[in-house]
């Protein structure tokens, strides 16, 4: 462990399994106290604590629907209370929605701009309350921003591009006092809901340029990189951890 985070705390939304869960372990690894939010995954948070525990970490986990603005405003707060502070924050909770173009309600279209829009926008808003100089706002969106290359995507294109909007406005609101803000646009990442052996997965693999998945750990690499002072003087990015796809 490098413990080029220690003393900072990190809050990982939707970090109880796949991309999220890698990169709580990370940023653990790396010397942060981590918290982790989840909706319906109450054993694999518990399970990502203790492992978080394990490093030597301080570490909680709290139950959260990122469609819910009160209850994102107050996971933010919390965690800031448990911790002392807040340092880097991770929004990484999303939902994906596939189908055809006409299926999708309005009710859908709310749901998704919710989850992948509006509670990033709220959880940096109370997080940068909290953060001071060296403060880390870590977006992740997706490679379908850059490159929508089949269909049933529209929706979730739309909310995932709309990040990098979000990113470059926070980046120059808290630009003068020393807060970074970047967003990650994963390609093809195995994890148990898009596995690289499941169906779809050779034509999402022909589509990057290295032919085949990245891992969790992938992205958390990079986040670890954005989050440490290799990141300091990186704001306003969008960064393409996707294997070529937008290439």
């Amino acid at each position: 462990m490098t413990a080029v985070l220690n003393g900072k705390a990190a809050l990982v939304t939707g970090g109880s399994r796949g991309i999220g869960e890698a990169v709580a372990l990370r940023l653990a690894e790396d010397g942060a106290d981590v918290a982790v939010t989840y909706q319906h995954s109450h054993d694999q948070a518990r399970a990502v604590v203790k492992r978080v525990e394990a490093l030597g970490r301080r570490a909680v986990a709290f139950q959260a629907d990122a469609g819910d603005p009160e209850a994102v405003t107050d996971t933010v707060s919390r965690v800031a209370a448990e911790f002392g502070r807040l340092d880097v924050l991770v929004n990484n909770a999303a939902v994906f929605p596939f189908g055809p173009l006409q299926d999708v309600r309005p009710e859908d279209f709310d749901r998704v701009l919710a989850v992948n829009v509006r509670a990033p926008f709220i959880a940096a808003q109370i997080a940068a309350g909290h953060m001071t100089e060296g403060g880390r706002i870590i977006n992740i969106g997706s490679c379908l921003a850059g490159r929508t290359p089949f269909p049933g995507v529209t929706l979730y294109a739309l909310s995932k591009t709309a990040l990098t909007g979000l990113t470059k406005g926070l980046a120059r609101d808290l630009g003068p006092r020393g807060i970074t803000a970047n967003v990650i646009h994963p390609g093809p990442i195995d994890t148990d809901m898009n596995p690289a052996d499941g169906p779809g997965a050779d034509a999402q693999s022909a589509y990057t340029a290295l032919g085949h998945y990245g891992q969790p750990a992938d992205i958390a690499s990079t986040v670890a990189h954005l989050a440490g002072e290799g990141g300091r003087y990186i704001t306003g990015a969008s960064i393409a951890v996707d294997g070529g796809v937008t290439a």
